[in-house]
């Protein structure tokens, strides 16, 4: 668990450039320059982060440094939680091993989506999960949820906001503490975010959903606009707007960690995140894939009004 005070001016952001993020990068990142990226990233006050993903280095070689990475970042800082991907008892395991406090499951609400991003069916997806979950929770490992294409999938189009809920709904019965809503392509708009909300607060209390929203189409800050209207206070984001998703052709990165603070903290709303550093951690990202970032904030810095000549 973190320290992060929960007050309703208190916005968590959970960090996934680290895997979310690498993970879409056309070659390899090492694991001395993710190191570093980390460290920058908790300077700048990050305390939830998603680390890696224990998949198969066949399927995401970006992460094929899962174990190394993972135990060389813990034990991290006082008050830190970090996480991993798992996707079958083969990655808890590996999980397990290294030590990690906290671990994440994963499928979509598209049929389609799920079986070429897990080469399951989503029924068979809760199969895994029912064995997985249990030996996680015995082991005292805290257990995440995401659920992809909720706000549209690329291959099935839009997708019954029912069939989220019911989704989200099984993996809080299976025992996972949290559910993050994916819109994987950044298709979403605030209308439809304050509907697929509100039809998650009518059944799931407000602490147990976060957003996980890609800015393909520019939307995402909008979206979490209108989230926070309705109470959420988790969200997650990826620092620089790194990342994508390989089976979601045409997906952008997620939400920058940078811009997102940026309009919190404009907004009065708290985050624990230091600007400054985390523009600079966005830099250290912009440095380590060698191409330009997306987010805007660690090009146009902060507002800092001008003296008056």
């Amino acid at each position: 668990m973190t320290d992060e005070v929960r007050t309703d001016d208190f916005v968590s952001i959970y960090e996934v450039g680290l895997r979310d993020g690498l993970q879409n990068e056309r070659g390899f990142i090492a694991t001395e320059d993710k190191l570093v990226l980390l460290e920058a990233l908790l300077d700048a006050g990050l305390r939830r982060l998603e680390l890696t993903s224990f998949v198969s280095p066949k399927w995401v070689p970006q992460l094929a440094d899962a174990e190394e990475f993972a135990r060389r970042a813990l034990p991290s800082r006082s008050g830190t939680t970090l996480s991993a991907l798992v996707p079958n008892d083969t990655g808890l395991e590996r999980a397990l091993g290294a030590g990690l406090p906290e671990i994440a499951v994963f499928l979509s609400a598209s049929e389609t989506h799920n079986r070429k991003n897990t080469h399951k069916s989503i029924d068979r997806s809760f199969e895994v999960f029912a064995e997985l979950v249990p030996v996680a929770l015995a082991a005292g490992v805290r257990v995440r949820g995401y659920v992809s294409t909720v706000w549209g999938c690329p291959y099935e189009g839009p997708i019954a906001p029912e069939r989220c809920v019911a989704i989200a709904e099984r993996l809080l019965l299976l025992g996972c503490y949290q559910v993050s809503l994916g819109d994987t392509i950044g298709v979403g708009d605030p209308k439809q975010t304050r509907d697929i909300v509100g039809r998650m607060l009518a059944v799931v209390p407000r602490e147990k959903i976060a957003l996980h929203l890609h800015d393909t189409r520019g939307t995402a800050l909008a979206n979490i606009l209108a989230a926070l209207e309705l109470g959420i206070r988790e969200f997650d984001a990826s620092v620089g707007g790194m990342g994508g998703c390989p089976y979601a052709p045409g997906a952008a990165g997620n939400v920058a960690t940078e811009d997102l603070a940026y309009m919190l903290e404009r907004m009065g709303l708290e985050t624990g995140v230091d600007l400054e550093r985390i523009i600079a951690a966005a830099n250290v990202a912009e440095r380590i894939v060698a191409r330009p970032l997306p987010g805007r904030l660690h090009r146009a810095g902060p507002f800092k009004p001008r003296a008056a000549s």
